[in-house]
């Protein structure tokens, strides 16, 4: 799942017209690599959030500025994973 979001998310920042071709796991999302602004950070979430059913708070982009883009997979993975546990267990 996690290669999933991370395929997405290089689609989405290169649709956003931000240069990929060098982006790796460890490529931080805020000033220190790929300089996400916070409106940039919000288009992202947006996008992930319609793709993959997850939430964030508008509280969150400052933490997410600092995350690397693997860091960031794997908390949407991570949430997706939550959600789904979640409703698992309303259905039981």
């Amino acid at each position: 799942m996690q290669e999933r979001i991370h395929e997405f998310v290089i689609a989405a920042l290169a649709g956003m017209n931000y240069d990929v071709d060098e982006v790796t796991g460890d490529t931080d999302l805020g000033p220190a690599g790929l300089d996400l602004e916070s409106l940039a950070l919000a288009e992202l979430s947006v996008q992930v959030e319609d793709e993959f059913g997850v939430k964030f708070e508008v509280e969150e982009m400052e933490t997410t500025a600092l995350m690397t883009l693997d860091q960031f997979t794997a908390d949407v993975a991570r949430r997706i994973a939550a959600d789904s546990t979640a409703a698992a267990g309303t259905a039981a």
